[in-house]
């Protein structure tokens, strides 16, 4: 028997709404990241984006669990000497809610550039409604 790898022009992509209130920042991640890479599907191919387009809304209602508000640090650097950057949690929910939950997921994915592709999958937005309305998409929970 013959193993079926998927090609580029096999794939159907859907388009998917996750709600992030009240769900815990890895776990979410983790549902958001086997969808975009298309691990739920049983055309996946490792070197092959057979994922689909995911809506992320209510991004800024994420939760985590412990003492992550105050203790998870994101680092950022210009490139110049001395140019590293420190942000806390609370503060970054606060100002970029969807950076916390693209970074979570870029975490989860192949790095290179069938991750960033990947990754262009994915659209986050704070509040409830999203511009992706003519794409049908389902709502997952």
């Amino acid at each position: 028997m013959k193993t079926q790898f998927a090609k580029k022009v096999d794939i159907k992509r859907k388009w998917y709404v996750f709600d992030a209130k009240d769900q815990i920042l890895g776990r979410f991640a983790v549902k958001v990241a086997t969808c975009l890479r298309g691990k739920n599907k049983p055309v996946f191919t490792p070197n092959v984006d057979t994922g689909d387009f995911v809506i992320v809304v209510n991004a800024e209602k994420v939760k985590v669990t412990g003492k992550k508000l105050d203790d998870k640090i994101y680092y950022h650097h210009s490139g110049y000497p001395g140019g590293i950057k420190a942000e806390v949690l609370k503060e970054r929910l606060a100002k970029k809610p969807a950076g916390v939950i693209t970074d979570a997921v870029w975490g989860m994915l192949p790095k290179g550039r069938l991750g960033r592709a990947m990754l262009k999958k994915l659209k986050v937005y704070k509040g409830n409604d999203h511009p992706h309305a003519a794409q049908k998409p389902e709502i997952l929970q």
